[in-house]
């Protein structure tokens, strides 16, 4: 039966505007804002093609674009813990219409099996994104580069065990780059971003010590999923990498941050860190 859902929604026609800029998320939990009130705020002004009520990091997009005054209608399609080949296997209808923007999220080690290896999202990057432009040969296509896990660097025995906070958000941006070269892609570099606002001493660099417990907290509590904050920061660096747009215009009284509890220091510092990381390419989290 969900099979036939998702058959019959792939034919169905989108209702916005005639002149609005369509954008496709795809993704998993980092996409839809798992743990958080990320993760339904916002719902009804997206398009989720699972039909599952989620905004998440999308609906943070559309309503940071609302606010900039520009016409984008968006779409998700997401499923948790999933790859980039999976969405491909499983979600071929969806994903295969005319978009002008995809924004493609990977796994969070990228191989579930062999974390840090970009050998498959390599491959499955350049797969969607030739199935893409076969239906529009001038899709701008996005590739989100996340975040360090912390619970994969300050516990024992974990692939990034003892490297610096940055160095799995590094690993990870190699990898997408990779990809990206190979699928003609963008890259968002929201783990850089990460990175970039704890060395400014925006946010809590390791939350298992509890010393900077005062500043903003980036991950949800599993040390693995982001936080609000965390997502937060994401979709600013994903809307200004596909608009073009600075986050620093948003400002501090910016609608979904005043909804999610954030003050306007907080946010504004949160925009400030996601104008750094694509001002330098990342550069700050390197």
């Amino acid at each position: 039966m969900r099979n036939l859902l998702l058959a019959v929604a792939a034919l169905l026609p989108f209702t916005g505007s005639a002149g609005a800029e369509t954008i496709l998320f795809v993704g998993n939990s980092f996409t839809f804002g798992a743990n958080t009130p990320v993760r339904v705020l916002n719902a009804d002004r997206v398009t989720d093609l699972n039909n599952e009520r989620i905004g998440g990091v999308p609906g943070l997009f559309k309503r940071f674009a609302e606010q900039a005054g520009l016409d984008w209608q968006v779409s998700l399609e997401t499923s948790g813990g999933k790859t980039l080949g999976w969405h491909l296997a499983e979600r071929r209808a969806l994903l295969d219409r005319r978009w002008d923007h995809v924004v493609l999220q990977e796994y969070s080690t990228l191989d579930p099996v062999r974390p840090g290896d970009p050998a498959a999202t390599i491959a499955d990057a350049r797969r969607i994104a030739d199935l893409l432009r076969a239906r529009n040969p001038q899709v701008a296509i996005t590739l989100t580069a996340t975040w360090t896990r912390p619970d994969l660097v300050f516990l024992p025995g974990k692939r990034w065990s003892g490297a610096p906070v940055e160095a799995m958000a590094n690993d990870l941006r190699r990898g997408i780059d990779s990809a990206a070269r190979r699928a003609k892609a963008g890259v968002a570099p929201v783990g850089q971003a990460f990175t970039c606002a704890i060395r400014s001493g925006v946010a809590d660099a390791n939350p298992y010590d509890g010393i900077d417990y005062t500043r903003v907290p980036l991950w949800s509590y599993d040390h693995y999923h982001a936080s609000s904050f965390g997502y937060y920061l994401e979709a600013l660096v994903v809307f200004a990498r596909v608009t073009g747009v600075d986050p620093r215009t948003l400002g501090g009284r910016e609608a979904a941050a005043g909804e999610l509890g954030f003050s306007e220091a907080e946010t504004v510092a949160l925009q400030r860190s996601a104008h750094e990381a694509i001002a330098t390419n990342g550069g700050c989290g390197r």
